[in-house]
């Protein structure tokens, strides 16, 4: 008798999912190209051979969203790794807990097609242990850049993506970058080390991500994400031009540009005002409409970058403020810097700018040590702020953060009874706030027809509208519109942060 032909491989296919920020979202669409270019097979499938999780581990309720995800890709049958923020933080101390899967270190990027064999092949490598990233760049941001963009960073930062470096960008780590001498050639391809795309887009949509640094350089006492993200590390100019032609090149209309903090753009290049001088040249890329910047730190916002934001055509002014509190004692707390009185005052510099200026912020209730005091401040600044967007997150305790161990802890029954209190008048002050604009003419970006049986009804984003964490605005037109179009557009509804707008006449 014969002896049975073998079994032929299991295909390489991968199924990708992507949990967390816009910058997991990002590094999806990056190990998407690395995938593809190593000859895996994406597909959203659900027969998928590896099931490859971009796990978020910023809070509790993320970390328990990124397990339950991976437990559900391993009940499926197929083979199952573990990227991002959770798979860094915890390394080896997950791997022992969660064995369903194959956990990865971001050290492991540049080979996530090799790797992924060796999971679909079930052999099992030792996960890595967690460290601390901040320790493997200099503490000083100069230090950090390589010599020549091109050459790979330190172990932990991102490679560079292989632009060739113009004049005017400095040969020696530390030298100030001039942007104004650079010169970039509108038509180069934004390519990757080996040649090819460096991104591979996994969605559609007229609105992408554009990371421009990666890491953090803030030791704010209730936040975990320096020591697994690694220190502070802007993107060359050059290189976040690129990829924005690259972007609109591929149906991008609007580019919101992300970091862990994006005030900090340029200090390792000995040039803080960098971002006020790249901002232009974004929005003017052909095909763009918008720009618009997040992850802003109140206490870094500087006058010229306001006044840029403020009145760059093309670049939404929009202020995503990092606020987490108003009360002076618990931002002290925090290790961060403000109080009421400033951050108003904050406010209304930008407003005299720009009057109709979207502002959104987050908040952190339940800080050990809070107190009805500084439950009052709060309350007061968010009432006399007008914010377009709040966020309110009860505060948790982090491994390895300063907070953890402070005086003072609350009873979760007590955080979640704050939450819900400032959760509601946010909601009440988003809903005024929004019912303010009516009347108002903006510029809305069409994304796709609303979801309704009514014709002529489509969804978009205006000015102090981003994506996903704030509302919407449905625009109501005589003529089809289409994904991508700009219509300028007056308010004459509101329905809680969501606004209803017509189509001006040109």
């Amino acid at each position: 008798m014969s002896p049975s032909p073998p079994s032929p491989p299991p295909a390489r296919t991968v199924s990708l999912v992507t949990l967390g920020c816009a910058r997991n979202e990002v590094d999806s669409e990056e190990l998407a190209a690395r995938l593809t270019a190593s000859g895996w097979e994406l597909t959203s499938d659900g027969d998928a051979s590896v099931v490859l999780v971009n796990t978020c581990g910023f809070i509790q309720a993320a970390k328990q969203e990124s397990i339950d995800e991976l437990l559900a890709a391993a009940s499926s049958g197929a083979r199952v790794a573990a990227v991002g923020c959770l798979a860094e933080r915890y390394g080896a101390e997950l791997a022992g807990e969660l064995p369903e899967a194959q956990v990865l270190s971001f050290d492991d990027y540049g080979e996530i097609g090799a790797r992924l064999d060796d999971v679909l092949a079930g052999r099992k490598r030792p996960a890595h242990v967690a460290r601390d990233r901040r320790t493997l760049l200099p503490i000083t941001p100069a230090e950090r850049q390589p010599a020549t963009p091109g050459v790979p960073a330190p172990s932990g930062v991102p490679a560079p993506s292989g632009v060739p470096a113009p004049s005017g960008v400095p040969a020696t780590p530390g030298a100030p970058l001039s942007y104004s001498s650079t010169v970039v050639d509108p038509a180069a391809p934004w390519t990757g080390p080996g040649g090819g795309v460096f991104r591979r887009r996994l969605s559609g949509g007229v609105v992408a991500p554009l990371k421009i640094a990666s890491g953090c350089d803030r030791r704010c006492s209730f936040c975990a994400i320096p020591s697994f993200r690694g220190a502070f590390v802007s993107r060359r100019p050059p290189e976040i031009l690129a990829e924005a032609r690259w972007l609109a090149a591929n149906n991008v209309r609007e580019l919101v540009l992300v970091s862990e903090n994006s005030t900090s753009y340029g200090k390792d290049l000995g040039n803080l005002r960098l971002l006020e001088e790249v901002l232009p040249d974004l929005a003017a890329t052909e095909g763009i409409e918008r720009v618009r910047i997040s992850y802003l730190q109140p206490a870094e916002l500087r006058p010229g970058l306001i006044e840029v934001i403020a009145s760059t055509p093309g670049v939404a002014p929009y202020f995503d403020l990092s606020f987490q509190h108003a009360s002076g004692r618990v931002l002290r707390a925090m290790r961060r810097f403000g109080d009421r009185e400033r951050f108003l005052a904050l406010l209304d510099q930008i407003r005299d700018r720009s009057p109709e200026a979207g502002v959104r912020s987050n908040f952190i209730v339940g800080f050990p040590g809070e107190t009805a005091e500084d439950l009052t401040e709060l309350e007061l600044f968010l009432s006399h702020a007008s914010l377009d967007a709040i966020g309110i997150f009860g505060y948790s305790d982090e491994d390895g953060t300063e907070a953890a161990s402070r005086p003072g802890q609350l009873e979760q029954a007590e955080i979640s009874r704050r939450v819900e209190e400032f959760a509601s008048l946010a909601d009440e002050l988003m809903t005024q706030r929004a019912e303010s604009r009516l009347g108002e003419t903006l510029d809305v970006l069409i994304e796709e027809a609303a979801d309704d049986d009514l014709p002529g009804r489509y969804l978009g984003r205006a000015a102090h509208q981003a994506p996903e964490v704030d509302g919407v605005t449905t625009v109501v037109s005589p003529v089809p519109l289409a994904a991508g179009d700009m219509v300028r557009a007056v308010v004459t509804d509101s329905e809680g942060v969501d606004l209803i707008a017509d189509v001006k006449p040109r």
